[in-house]
């Protein structure tokens, strides 16, 4: 049984590791947190201590960390993946499904070269809960003879993908779906407000717009949680939200395109966090909408 590492045991490494252990996949786990890695442990789970025995436990490691900088710091920073493979004089593979800077992905990419480690750039579009369903979509980049390799894993963690070329194209896609998904989060966000606002039943609303020609999927992701006020069992929080606008606002800058509704919706994304609501689910986009008044 081909044993996976798992780095990072939040909501979307949780996800994938039910996927890839329902795939007959053995897991190793690791995150810095040493209570993740407790909640981990299960008769086909082990947690590791560090990333370096993650590393002699597994060939083939998925990363689920925050951002860019912590992907850099676990696949080339000391005791990271790549000084733990030379000591060891073994091969491993990468799978980073974080969302990340596209350029230092494509850079960290042709790095890893050098370090006789293969990168796979894997962002996944979906929530922690559509990922475990197997609902995701992943966005592959990457060496197509490292890509082929490593299908089998791709396949149980994503069974819909799409291979975009060489690393950093997956980011650059996933921040470009993220983008129309925001902002369709924030459009019905702000629907409802204007719906509250002008005395209308809010779930009865919402059953309106479901049927409508306005009709779009993060509906049934985030719907009912605006309507009910309900943000604290989150598929995806208001600070990863904040972390992924910001990468598309600094990355439009950088490449000269002005993103004038996602300016707006990092100004919301910055009023929920002051309102102490960053570990939110991101639907709570709607309470920075319902605070504004003319």
């Amino acid at each position: 049984m081909q044993s996976i590492a798992i780095i990072g045991l939040g909501l979307m490494g949780t996800a994938i590791a039910g996927r890839l252990g329902a795939a007959g996949y053995a897991l190793v786990g690791y995150d810095v947190d040493a209570a993740k890695r407790t909640n981990f442990i299960a008769p086909d789970r082990k947690a590791a201590a560090s990333v370096a025995e993650a590393v002699e436990l597994a060939d083939t490691l998925v990363l689920s960390v925050f951002d860019t900088a912590q992907v850099e710091a676990v696949v080339e920073g000391p005791g990271g993946i790549a000084a733990a493979a030379a000591a060891l004089g073994k091969r491993v593979t990468v799978l980073c499904t974080s969302t990340c800077d596209p350029d230092r992905i494509e850079a960290l990419a042709q790095r890893c070269v050098a370090l006789s480690v293969g990168f796979i750039e894997l962002p996944i579009s979906g929530t922690s809960m559509q990922v475990a369903r197997g609902d995701g979509v992943g966005l592959v980049g990457g060496d197509p003879i490292v890509v082929a390799a490593a299908q089998g894993v791709i396949e149980a963690i994503c069974p819909r993908r799409h291979f975009l070329g060489p690393a950093g194209n997956g980011g650059r896609a996933k921040l470009a779906v993220n983008l129309v998904l925001g902002l369709n989060r924030a459009a019905l966000a702000e629907g409802i407000a204007f719906a509250e606002r002008a005395g209308l039943d809010a779930e009865k609303f919402f059953g309106v717009v479901r049927e409508s020609a306005a009709y779009s999927a993060v509906m049934d992701t985030k719907g009912k949680a605006m309507v009910a006020r309900k943000f604290d069992a989150p598929q995806s929080r208001v600070d990863q939200s904040l972390k992924d606008f910001s990468l598309m606002r600094d990355y439009a800058q950088r490449h000269g395109q002005q993103l004038p509704f996602a300016g707006v919706y990092v100004q919301m994304l910055d009023d929920c966090v002051a309102h102490g609501e960053a570990q939110w689910d991101n639907a709570a986009i709607i309470e920075s909408i319902r605070r504004r008044r003319a």
